[in-house]
């Protein structure tokens, strides 16, 4: 059975520990790997990408061992880049993260390191994004170790097209994961609010700050697994099209004729 070539990315930044425990773990399993991500944190960057201004790639080495590319754009542009023109045609498996903190509920909508992923999927590969849930207290091995013994028993190419797997994995050691559930999306979201605040020469600025709203408690929903101690992997789509209302309004188009 050939190697996996695996690209990964993430939205922390191309030294971010994160990256260096998943690659780490995936040399268990494959030999194939490339790194491709942003130079900087792009955090809460969502699915942007770079039209205006060039991409720049560096290679970069960590203690004289080449690591991968690290690119001056968002994790969607190092997996555009990596696929067309970097490693075009030799990537088997988008994998996005392991990210600092968790991506659940709304939180994909603005997660660079689910918009990797999706961005993966999207241009035809099967794609993970996968999340250490604490960010105060991450435990990247656990989640690493999660990830491997997942892709040994669920055959990635199995996945639909342009679709991806989010993972969100607890922050706790690995042998006190309760297992793993599908979960849905939930209506987990942010009431935001900002602060206006003066700088030292008295220009008003803002600071977005806000509360986690989790009203949407039934099992299957992504961050109740989390919270009962088990690891959450939720199917998600690049398509966002509601169909129950697409339906709805068909009915009142024919209507209007």
């Amino acid at each position: 059975m050939d190697e996996l070539r695996i690209l990964v990315t993430n939205d922390d930044g191309i030294m971010s520990p994160g990256i260096a425990t998943l690659v780490n773990y995936l040399k268990k399993i494959t030999n194939e790997i490339t790194v491709v991500a942003p130079d900087i944190e792009r955090s809460a960057t969502g699915h942007a990408i770079t039209i205006r201004t060039p991409l720049w790639v560096k290679e970069v080495s960590v203690n004289k061992d080449f690591l991968g590319y690290a690119v001056n754009g968002t994790p969607a542009d190092c997996v555009k880049l990596a696929l067309q023109a970097l490693k075009r045609g030799s990537i088997d498996l988008v994998i996005s993260g392991i990210n600092n903190g968790a991506n659940l509920g709304t939180d994909i909508l603005y997660s660079g390191t689910v918009s990797g992923a999706l961005e993966g999927a999207l241009m035809g590969k099967p794609s993970i994004a996968i999340s250490c849930v604490n960010s105060n207290n991450p435990n990247f091995e656990s989640a690493a170790e999660f990830l491997i013994n997942f892709l040994k028993v669920f055959d990635i190419k199995k996945l639909p097209e342009f679709t991806a797997l989010n993972i969100n994995v607890p922050s706790r050691p690995y042998s006190e994961l309760k297992g793993w559930k599908i979960t849905r999306q939930s209506k987990r979201r942010y009431n935001d609010y900002f602060e206006a605040r003066k700088d030292p020469f008295g220009n008003t600025y803002y600071w977005m700050l806000g509360e986690v709203i989790e009203d949407d408690p039934s099992d299957d929903s992504d961050y109740m697994a989390v919270k009962n101690g088990y690891v959450s992997i939720t199917p998600i789509s690049v398509f966002l099209t509601d169909q129950k209302l697409f339906e709805e309004l068909k009915e009142v188009e024919k209507t209007w004729r």
